[in-house]
């Protein structure tokens, strides 16, 4: 069941009016990139190649269980950084981003919310662990890239600077010459709270269940909505000021 906003609509109003830059993180508040092609299933995928090549020892049980291909990648860097063991397994990753894009579902509210903020002057960035390749694919596929481009930052072969690492909102404000106050970031996981604090970033939590609303809110962020249709109304509101 979806959450009900903890934010009350004056506090989304200040939050919103003080956001000259918006950085998104992709899969959640954007889409559901896995909608129709499990990431579970990827996860799998990605700890059986590993194994067919004798590199079991590489993960340990917690990351050979794991449901998150991101946490199989990261063991293998941690193993092996910068290696071409990495680079190969990550561009497996990639291809299977790929093939979700297709099937990804659009979150409500998502894409109207994206062309609104962009009529009343925001400048919007795209701060991800997901690969840029994807990220372009499918923005390109909902007509919205040019709210973006050329402001998307996602994985790079230096997995170490994954979220909750603070270096794609780093390097998108200092893209766009926005002081981290000025800028405003929207995420769904702990990791991207904790990246957003790490960078000075003021945070609002997007969370479709419980579930999701649970663990943000365990993490610390204290502006959490259940959809993006009151933050619609916020920047239609505030645009018309």
């Amino acid at each position: 069941m979806t959450t009900e906003t903890e934010t009350e609509p004056n506090d989304l109003r200040n939050l919103i009016e003080g956001a000259r830059v918006v950085l998104w993180d992709f899969d959640g508040p954007v889409c559901r990139l896995f909608a129709g092609h499990s990431a579970e299933r990827v996860a799998r995928d990605l700890v059986e190649w590993l194994e067919g090549r004798g590199l079991h020892g590489l993960l340990d049980e917690s990351a050979r269980e794991s449901l998150d291909p991101h946490v199989v990648l990261r063991a293998v860097d941690r193993r092996h950084p910068g290696s071409d063991l990495v680079a190969e397994l990550e561009e497996r990753l990639t291809q299977e981003e790929l093939k979700a894009a297709a099937s990804a579902r659009p979150t409500p509210y998502a894409d109207p919310l994206v062309r609104t903020w962009t009529a009343v002057g925001a400048r919007l960035a795209v701060t991800t662990n997901n690969s840029p390749r994807v990220v372009k694919e499918y923005l390109t596929s909902r007509e919205v890239l040019p709210c973006f481009a050329p402001h998307i930052y996602g994985r790079t072969q230096e997995l170490r600077h994954l979220k909750p690492h603070p270096h794609c909102i780093n390097r998108a404000l200092n893209a766009m010459g926005a002081a981290p106050p000025t800028a405003l970031m929207i995420g769904d996981t702990p990791s991207d709270f904790q990246a957003a604090r790490a960078a000075g970033v003021p945070f609002l939590g997007y969370a479709r269940n419980e579930r999701k609303h649970k663990l943000l809110r365990e993490a610390g962020a204290e502006m959490i909505v259940g959809s993006l249709e009151p933050v619609l109304k916020a920047v239609w509101e505030a645009g018309q000021a």
